[in-house]
């Protein structure tokens, strides 16, 4: 027996049908909403004056205020730190935030 399986997306506000998601910004947040056209409209001509005075940025991960960016790990380099210092750690995957911490104070 065959089956048809519809996927309906309505609106979030008023439950219309016809919906489609619609990402946006605030704050240092990103929001996703799904909105049938007149509330997507609605939205966009709400923004419009904002959307024109305002700068485009790239997209970046929050780190919060007065928290510095730390440079990525050498992922390979722990390992074989690890290795060397008789943990145990896998060949490939999650390292242990332990080891990661062993790690950071060992260097």
């Amino acid at each position: 027996m065959a089956k048809n399986v519809s996927v309906v997306i309505t609106d979030d506000l008023d439950g219309s049908a016809g919906a489609r998601s619609v990402s946006f910004g605030f704050d240092g947040v990103s929001y996703e909403i799904d909105l049938a056209e007149a509330n997507r409209e609605k939205l966009e001509t709400t923004l419009a004056p904002f959307i024109a005075a305002g700068r485009r940025t790239r997209a970046s991960t929050r780190r919060g205020p007065g928290r510095p960016a730390t440079p990525p790990v050498d992922r390979a380099a722990v390992r074989a730190w690890a290795r060397e210092a008789g943990l145990n750690v896998s060949d490939r995957g999650r390292i242990s935030a332990e080891i990661m911490s062993q790690y950071e104070a060992a260097h």
